[in-house]
């Protein structure tokens, strides 16, 4: 999908780009599969604010996805490339043969008309899920299960893939989009194929309406804060920050902190982490 740069007519125009959205076949969504979304501004259920930054936004509605792909040996066709307000992939629309429809994550280079299946043995195609300790080697997979039956937490974004690097034991050897190598139970599923819509990351978003559109408030830069709001804020004009390292507005270190807990039962099963 290509990326359109408009011309400079004004400041907002300056920077900005969109996508060409040559894949997508419809904007007429299946409304069977649609759910209501509700809007929290960021509280929770005593209405206090618990996650910055949220609130207005365009409104829409949620796509139901099967990440799961347990519909087994039933053949589906391809009906439709739809976009997705809830996330940076492209979906598309799934006619099984017994009639039932389901959304699925687009992979790069499936096209309406296009022939998958789900299922313990099947082609290694683009499209097509099953378990990845039957997925040969070298293999580039997304939508990957941690649990079986779960559905797929891994490689789920626009452009995401991951690779089948070996087997040991009754566990498959994965290497992340981040150059994490961990282990995965290989009853897991995963689908065959590159997430479609790459070039979502090289969209400049140009002016703040934008964000506003998709329910991003503006964040202030704690510096420019009082300090008694801000660990950076306070002193005459521009100042540094006044920290050895960057802090949240809650006085915790915000950069270079492992959060993790070590304790995590998990921790056994990465082979390689993501930093060196």
């Amino acid at each position: 999908m290509a990326v359109k740069i408009y011309k400079k007519t004004s400041n907002g125009r300056r920077n900005m780009s969109v996508l060409t959205y040559d894949e997508i076949t419809t904007s007429t969504p299946e409304k069977s599969l649609l759910e209501p979304i509700s809007r929290t501004g960021g509280r929770n259920n005593q209405g206090k604010l618990t996650v910055r930054h949220i609130g207005g936004g365009a409104k829409r509605k949620y796509r139901v996805i099967d990440f799961k792909r347990n519909k087994d040996n039933i053949i589906g066709n391809v009906a439709t490339i739809e976009y997705d307000p809830n996330r940076s992939a492209n979906i598309a629309l799934i006619f099984y043969a017994d009639g039932e429809k389901r959304y699925i994550i687009a992979p790069k280079g499936l096209e309406v008309g296009n022939q998958i299946v789900s299922g313990e043995q099947v082609d290694i195609k683009t499209g097509n899920a099953l378990p990845i300790m039957n997925i040969p080697v070298g293999t580039i997979i997304h939508n990957i299960e941690l649990s079986p039956g779960r559905g797929g937490q891994v490689a789920r974004s626009a452009g995401t893939s991951a690779q089948i690097l070996g087997r040991e034991d009754k566990y498959v050897l994965v290497r992340l989009q981040s150059s994490e190598v961990r282990k995965i139970l290989g009853t897991c599923r995963a689908t065959i194929g590159t997430v479609g819509n790459e070039s979502w990351e090289l969209v400049s978003i140009g002016k703040a309406g934008r964000k506003r559109h998709m329910g991003v408030r503006p964040t202030v830069r704690g510096s420019v804060m009082n300090p008694n709001d801000h660990p950076h804020g306070g002193g005459e004009g521009k100042q540094p920050i006044g920290r050895a390292q960057p802090m949240t507005p809650w006085g915790k270190k915000a950069r270079g902190v492992k959060t993790r807990d070590h304790k995590k039962a998990s921790n056994d099963l990465i082979i390689r982490r993501r930093t060196k």
